[in-house]
């Protein structure tokens, strides 16, 4: 018997399970401060993630470092804080925390403000009136489900939401194709910090040891690894605990389920490998041990949709102003490198004029009660290497889920 090449599946009918009035798909930085200022706002609000934790990128992504943190007042300045009475501490504009802390407290904070959350399911259709977009539609093991709201807010990084919604986007660098390439968060023991400071991220700068990543590097090399990623990050978390980023996953589509699952179980490996050649190697490596690997691999880059306003390189180098700003950016051009036959070292690296990002840049150019935050903003591709940061997302997020609150209430 031939395999179909389409199957037609019956027409059913998907029950409306709930009714908001703000509605926020991806429990992200972005999305748990859209989801935590809405409610504030007064507006009933629901909170939709495929994970199994709040927190995205540093949570299930276990990357709890939070970069361009520290001139975000509001939401981040509280979430930060709350963090440091269990364990955080602040590096210059960064903060570092614990993946578990971190999941806690976001929790915390929905449920005191009355933020209803659905983990476990996923945004897998949309409907539309007009301009306006009337109902999400998710998978779970609830089965098939529809939600309405009045507004919505897309914070699933790779604009999900809004690409099923019909709206139009952009991806990677319009020159070549390529994208930002993906990396694998890990959590390593059995290292003393004193013995491995030169290769420890800001303990290392502390002490004027040198560049960190370049240190980590050249001890890869020594015993003869070759890392993916060139710039291999190693941050203490405290009491034995370090984070690791040691790899680049090229080519990878984010919104391609076989391009990340195949990237998912390279990384893994890649990680596993370096680590146990560390640790073959002896000397202060001997003890070193993979405690865990991220279930969510970190995306860098996916859709960028189109927004009443588009942020762009001039608006980083020209230190961009607005009347409507929501948010100021102080990171710098971050483009990994995106062709590992070229070179494994980053091709867009430099300091920008601090800029603003306008609220129009937070709402879909192509529906009304669409609104935008983190990285699926609307920007190019340079300009979405420097405001895609954790810190950045968080205050985007924030400042959409207020503007979805009020246009929800009709205020």
């Amino acid at each position: 018997m031939a395999m179909k090449r389409e199957l037609h599946e019956k027409a059913r009918e998907t029950p409306v399970v709930g009714s908001t009035d703000v509605l926020v798909a991806g429990g992200g930085p972005a999305g748990v401060m859209a989801a935590i200022s809405a409610a504030r706002a007064g507006a009933s609000v629901q909170l939709i993630d495929t994970a199994g934790c709040l927190g995205g990128i540093w949570t299930a992504g276990l990357l709890s470092w939070f970069l361009d943190a520290r001139n975000k007042p509001g939401l981040l300045a509280e979430v930060t804080a709350r963090m440091a009475t269990l364990w955080g501490e602040w590096h210059g504009a960064h903060f570092l925390t614990r993946p578990e802390v971190c999941k806690y407290i976001l929790e915390q904070l929905c449920l005191e403000a009355g933020v209803r959350v659905r983990l476990h399911t996923r945004i897998v259709a949309a409907e539309t009136d007009g301009r306006r977009l009337t109902h999400a539609v998710t998978e779970s093991k609830s089965g098939r489900e529809a939600w309405a709201a009045k507004a919505f807010v897309d914070t699933t990084g790779d604009g999900d939401l809004s690409a099923l919604s019909g709206c139009g986007w952009e991806y990677a660098n319009p020159e070549t194709g390529e994208a930002q390439p993906f990396s694998l968060i890990g959590v390593v023991g059995g290292l003393d910090v004193e013995e491995v400071a030169d290769c420890t991220r800001l303990v290392c700068e502390a002490r004027g040891l040198g560049a960190a990543k370049a240190n980590l590097l050249a001890e890869f090399r020594r015993v003869g690894l070759d890392p993916s990623y060139h710039s291999p990050f190693l941050a203490h978390l405290g009491q034995g605990l370090f984070l690791i980023m040691w790899n680049h996953q090229y080519g990878v589509r984010a919104f391609n389920a076989d391009d990340v699952t195949l990237a998912t179980l390279e990384a893994r490996a890649e990680l596993h490998k370096l680590v146990d050649g560390l640790r073959a190697s002896g000397g202060r490596w001997k003890h070193l041990h993979l405690i865990a690997t991220a279930d969510q691999i970190g995306t860098r880059e996916g859709r960028r949709i189109h927004g009443r306003y588009t942020v762009v390189e001039d608006d980083l180098r020209q230190g961009a102003r607005h009347s409507d700003a929501v948010c100021e950016v102080t990171f710098g051009f971050d483009v990994h490198a995106t062709n590992p036959a070229k070179s494994k070292d980053a091709i867009a690296v430099g300091r920008a004029q601090p800029y603003e990002i306008p609220l129009g840049a937070l709402i879909a150019a192509d529906l009304d009660n669409l609104f935008l935050a983190g990285r699926c903003l609307s920007g190019d591709f340079l300009a979405h290497s420097s405001y895609r940061v954790t810190g950045n997302a968080a205050a985007t997020g924030e400042a959409s889920g207020r503007a979805a609150a009020i246009q929800a209430q009709g205020r």
